[in-house]
């Protein structure tokens, strides 16, 4: 169901999100990890809306990535696409969904979240995620000239996973922020608009929060981030 809503345009306020953090991370990398760790404590701060997405194209080394999703894998490879490059690797953050980094370096990925901070518009746009009984309400301001399409992740805020073959053999990591289900709500022309979507379409087990994001462009060209939200699902 969508809700029409009457609301001025205007930029967002000190309360809305400076970045969206990508991290495509695998359980069977070993350079992982470092950047698992960074994730988490991105994931600390109010500022951020700080992601895992566990890719699956490294399911063939040993160890089958138990987080894993295609749609990660395929998510990363389109961002490569729209940049022009074959840059598809882990550790990798994408940064607003225009800039790619290391997912290990600290240094890197706040100096891109820095650069890419009022480019394309991105993060201009105040999104405001809640819950309210068994729905989840997607609230997205007016903004001129611009379209994108609005989606919900269902997260799992951390997830321990002890791993028994492959490269990270007998280790046990915390995954942060981990997504767990993603939900296309709409496409959004610019109008504020509000959308409600019932909990059962994204529930999973071990999903304790969601993420809501409106980003440039479509599911296999992604581009810039122009708002985010996030919230926890338990009391």
């Amino acid at each position: 169901m969508v809700l029409g809503m009457l609301m001025m345009a205007t930029p967002a306020d000190a309360g809305d999100p400076r970045g969206v953090v990508e991290l495509f991370t695998s359980q069977g990398c070993s350079s992982c990890p470092p950047a698992d760790k960074l994730l988490g404590e991105f994931a600390k701060d109010p500022s951020l809306i700080a992601l895992s997405l566990p890719i699956d194209y490294w399911d063939y080394l040993g160890w089958k990535d138990t987080l894993a999703d295609s749609r990660f894998s395929a998510r990363q490879k389109a961002y490569s696409a729209v940049r022009g490059d074959r840059d598809v690797y882990t550790p990798q953050v994408v940064v607003n969904g225009v800039r790619h980094v290391l997912g290990s370096d600290r240094k890197g990925i706040e100096a891109a979240l820095e650069r890419s901070h009022g480019e394309h518009g991105i993060m201009s746009v105040p999104v405001k995620l809640s819950k309210a009984g068994h729905y989840l309400n997607v609230s997205v301001a007016a903004s001129a000239g611009h379209h994108a399409e609005v989606w919900i992740c269902a997260v799992s805020k951390a997830v321990p996973i002890t791993i028994g073959r492959g490269e990270n053999s007998g280790h046990q990591i915390v995954y942060h922020n981990v997504v767990r289900n993603v939900l296309k709500v709409g496409d959004w022309d610019g109008t504020a608009n509000t959308w409600s979507v019932p909990l059962e379409n994204i529930s999973r087990e071990g999903v304790d929060a969601a993420a809501a994001y409106v980003q440039d462009g479509t599911r296999d060209r992604p581009g810039p981030m122009l708002g985010a939200a996030y919230t926890s699902l338990t009391n």
